[in-house]
């Protein structure tokens, strides 16, 4: 089996699927803009062959280093790199070179924000009412419609970038004089917290594996304030998440590819669709779903690419967090002080890339507990500000 993987060696964890690949007998061909040589060598050793290009971006380089593959290996079986940015290319190419998978035509049911709430209506699931906004005034209606606050995001964004929650018709007036060039959504304001279902789906759509996240702030808040980020897993999946989670694993023909679902919990109680990500959650939580449950989702990935439908079984035997800290804030406990206040609960931490920091902070702390309660001191405490 040939499997090409677009930018093996960002996020840096996910140089493990690559590992995994390998061992379970699979030519794993990456392609990337790092030289072979600044690989880690974890990486180096899981490839069977490294296409250097000098532009990712560059669909025609991902041609030629396709091109070369084919005629090295013989045909590609697969193409991926489990991440939201490369979904449009991976999906191009998967169309001209006839590889199986999510194919050109269906992207935009997966990336485009008012055709996932297309989906939404269809399955019955209440969701953030939302139209595309071309000018002010088109704004000014839809702002009119739904009340302020409202939410203006690009349509095909990821995570909470170019997102602006606007407060009155004059940063309405603001955003448009400053606009990217784009298609931008204007959503209504959902007040609650963000809740997610998260897993796996094998070849034939049937969910390997599922889990779901609560999140003390959401990515767009944390980003828009500059601030730290948490979020934990549940032991326990809410019935109306897991049945929310199940019709939009159906409702997207999710097969053979890992999910993440946001939904709102609002503050009466209720479940509102926010958006969908057929790919896997992003920071650390590949590794969060293998701490809470002592499994590993990168072997398990692995095994399905390469031997098709599995069977895991496994428990949520803890509640696994995420505590981010930003540089830029002064904090009233010290690293040293986290790891002797905390260290039978921190399972890994670690500096995040650059890009990743202003979401998911400049460091980030992995934390295990059997109870809510457990988990809760321990972000405050890993979060708790100086003054």
């Amino acid at each position: 089996m040939n499997f090409v993987f677009l930018s093996p060696a960002f996020p840096p964890n996910y140089y493990l699927f690559c590992a995994n690949l390998r061992k379970e007998g699979v030519s794993a061909l990456g392609i990337g803009e790092s030289p072979f040589g600044s690989l880690r060598p974890e990486l180096r050793e899981s490839l069977a062959w490294y296409y250097q290009v000098e532009n990712m971006r560059d669909y025609s380089q991902l041609r030629e280093a396709l091109r070369f593959f084919v005629l090295r290996f013989g045909s590609i079986d697969r193409i991926d790199s489990l991440n939201e940015y490369w979904l449009e290319t991976e999906a191009k190419l998967r169309s001209e070179f006839g590889i199986p998978g999510v194919q050109a035509a269906d992207v935009s049911r997966i990336r485009r924000k008012s055709m996932m709430k297309k989906v939404f209506a269809s399955l019955g699931l209440p969701h953030a009412r939302g139209r595309l906004v071309c000018d002010a005034g088109q704004a000014h209606a839809s702002a009119a419609e739904f009340k302020f606050p409202v939410i203006v995001k690009p349509d095909d964004g990821m995570g909470a970038e170019f997102t602006y929650r606007l407060e009155s018709p004059s940063d309405v007036d603001r955003f448009f004089l400053n606009k990217p060039d784009r298609d931008f959504i204007m959503e209504e304001f959902i007040s609650g917290d963000i809740v997610t279902f998260d897993g796996l789906a094998d070849p034939d759509g049937r969910i390997v594996f599922r889990t779901s996240h609560v999140y003390g702030q959401g990515v767009m808040e944390a980003v828009l304030a500059d601030m730290h980020i948490s979020y934990y897993s549940l032991r326990e999946i809410p019935g109306d998440i897991e049945a929310a989670g199940e019709k939009l694993v159906k409702g997207f023909d999710v097969r053979e590819r890992f999910f993440h679902f946001e939904f709102f919990r609002r503050n009466d109680g209720t479940l509102c669709a926010l958006e969908v990500n057929i790919r896997p959650p992003g920071g650390m939580t590949m590794d969060m779903f293998n701490y809470a449950c002592d499994i590993d989702m990168y072997s398990v990935w692995a095994k399905m690419m390469a031997h098709g439908a599995i069977r895991l079984d496994y428990g949520r035997k803890y509640h696994c967090g995420y505590a981010g800290r930003k540089n830029r804030l002064r904090y009233a406990h010290s690293h040293e002080e986290i790891l002797e206040r905390l260290g039978a609960w921190i399972v890994h931490h670690d500096g995040l890339p650059p890009v990743l920091a202003r979401a998911m902070g400049d460091t980030g702390y992995l934390i295990r507990t059997r109870d809510v309660a457990a988990m809760e001191r321990a972000v405050n405490f890993i979060q708790e500000l100086d003054g």
